[in-house]
């Protein structure tokens, strides 16, 4: 790809969809193409910027808030974001595309049912969720909405992590080309 402006690429799903992992892969080739790249995890943002949030409605609009405006100030210093975050509403991707900017915000939503999900869930999220132990979470107790036109959708319960962020990738070329 030639010189293009930064822009955001969001990814939503379910907890243990492969948001993460198909992140870090699409970084890979970011990378390899030679972009400036930057993956904010949401997990990983929860460790330190969001560490004050809980997961109630407002605290997770406030988490969508806050790494909405990181990335928009990674794309001003020509940084390309890959932001992995469950994001469960329509409500909370429409603010993040708000604070980013239609013209930078390309969403990936990465399907997978919710039970492959709780087969991914090596840290047991699901299992204590369905105990009780874990209130309002994303794909048990608490509701998520799917994208109703995400640039681009991948079903990782058949498509492998290499082959979903090579498929992105590719999406993103022909989104920049139109742009």
């Amino acid at each position: 790809m030639e010189t293009v402006k930064p822009f955001t690429v969001w990814i939503t799903g379910l907890p243990a969809s492969g948001k993460t992992s198909v992140g870090k892969e699409l970084k890979k080739i970011f990378i390899s193409e030679g972009f400036s790249v930057v993956l904010l995890d949401g997990d990983e943002v929860r460790k330190g910027l969001c560490v004050d949030l809980g997961f109630s409605l407002e605290d997770r609009m406030e988490n969508i808030r806050r790494v909405s405006n990181v990335a928009s100030i990674l794309n001003t210093q020509g940084y390309i974001a890959i932001c992995c975050l469950v994001s469960p509403t329509k409500e909370m991707r429409g603010n993040a595309r708000k604070i980013i900017g239609s013209e930078n915000f390309f969403e990936v939503h990465t399907i997978a049912s919710v039970e492959v999900c709780r087969k991914r869930d090596f840290k047991g999220y699901y299992q204590r969720a369905l105990k009780g132990e874990i209130s309002e979470f994303t794909g048990v107790t608490s509701l998520y909405e799917a994208p109703v036109n995400p640039n681009v959708s991948v079903n990782t319960d058949v498509v492998g992590v290499n082959e979903a962020a090579t498929i992105i990738f590719q999406k993103c070329k022909e989104w920049l080309q139109d742009r």
